[in-house]
């Protein structure tokens, strides 16, 4: 008691209604924001900042197209922030573009969680949706709304996307919502059902594929869902679709009827030129970049000038040592046996001395 008595008389300041654990937070004790370092350290979320589901709604009311792209780690993540776009779209394209599989089915959950985590780190505006990879929501509701949740308190996200077409999926979806998880739908072509499919092919082509389409999206809209995604559907579909919800639909190859568009990070800067990449960039995508152009033209003059030798240079050789230093530092070498090494030291501060004066 006599401590605590003493504690508080030091602490005079603190009025009656101020704990003293509110004083450590507020300078930091006891804060779980690291203090600044030589990267400046991390900087708490805005939440007046984050597109929330009331925001995308606003839009919707407006007729405001709403915009997304999918990404998947921290740099990416940073440039849909300064661009401002409405979505950030973790996705199990991932699989494709950033594991070089074939198709989206080998991506794991844990590996969805790293991409998660690192877009969530970079993205501080958009409202940040995750894909539930495929095998981990299909066995059971449980299932379903176990993997959701981890998306959430793991990966950083305010929503989960998941690709619809059986009833089990429409059921999955509903349970999550009813777990209080924002869904967004995935409709038409489902990349995680091309075994049934038969592969990346459009759907809705038919009448009976359109109406399909339609009655799966209203589906998805009736069990919660906040938006649906329609991929490789004929405009006149998504347009009909678009018209039978009262929730946005995000168009990806699917014309421009829909309320929003998503296209890849990787895809729209025209970012990979490798086949694998061609092989699996679809035919709907703009290139409003050739980023991958840019890209290799870098790393070729990057080779070229660390074989000729003239990279680093001494601009890019900043830390000094003084030539009294440099002359203490070989006569330590000589004395540990090390002679060879004393020269190249001396040799390396003889060459780079006149490009020094010239600092």
């Amino acid at each position: 008691m006599a401590v605590l008595t003493s504690i508080r008389k030091s602490l005079g300041f603190i009025t009656k209604r101020e704990s003293f654990s509110k004083i450590l937070l507020g300078t930091g004790c006891l804060s779980n924001v690291p203090e600044n370092t030589v990267y400046g350290g991390p900087k708490p979320q805005d939440p007046n900042q984050r597109v929330t589901l009331t925001n995308l709604r606003q839009k919707h009311k407006k007729g405001e197209p709403i915009t997304m792209v999918t990404a998947y780690d921290y740099p990416s993540a940073l440039h849909l922030d300064t661009a401002g776009i409405d979505i950030c779209l973790v996705g199990d394209s991932a699989s494709m573009v950033v594991h070089g599989h074939d198709t989206t089915l080998p991506i794991t959950l844990e590996e969805m969680l790293v991409h998660c985590r690192a877009v969530a780190r970079g993205a501080k505006n958009p409202l940040l949706v995750g894909d539930l990879p495929f095998g981990t929501y299909e066995s059971s509701t449980h299932q379903a709304v176990d993997t959701a949740v981890r998306i959430l308190k793991e990966g950083g996200m305010d929503a989960i996307k998941l690709e619809a077409g059986a009833p089990s999926r429409i059921t999955a979806a509903k349970a999550i919502v009813e777990a209080g998880i924002a869904v967004m739908g995935h409709v038409g072509l489902t990349p995680q059902a091309i075994s049934v499919l038969g592969g990346f092919r459009p759907q809705g082509r038919n009448v009976a594929g359109a109406v399909k389409v339609v009655e799966t999206a209203i589906a998805l809209q009736e069990a919660g869902c906040f938006a649906v995604v329609l991929e490789c559907v004929p405009a006149p579909v998504a347009a009909a679709a678009t018209s039978a919800l009262q929730i946005p639909t995000i168009g990806i190859g699917a014309g421009p009827f829909c309320s929003g568009q998503v296209l890849v990070y990787h895809d729209l800067l025209g970012m990979l030129q490798h086949p694998h990449h061609a092989k699996v960039t679809p035919r709907f995508c703009k290139q409003y970049a050739h980023v991958g152009d840019v890209i290799n033209k870098a790393l070729l003059g990057y080779k070229e000038e660390v074989t000729s030798g003239s990279f680093p240079s001494s601009a890019h050789s900043p830390y000094k040592i003084s030539a009294a230093d440099v002359d203490s530092f070989s006569k330590e070498l000589e004395k540990l046996g090390l002679s060879d090494a004393a020269s190249a030291a001396s040799a390396a501060a003889e060459k780079l001395k006149p490009l020094n004066n010239q600092v």
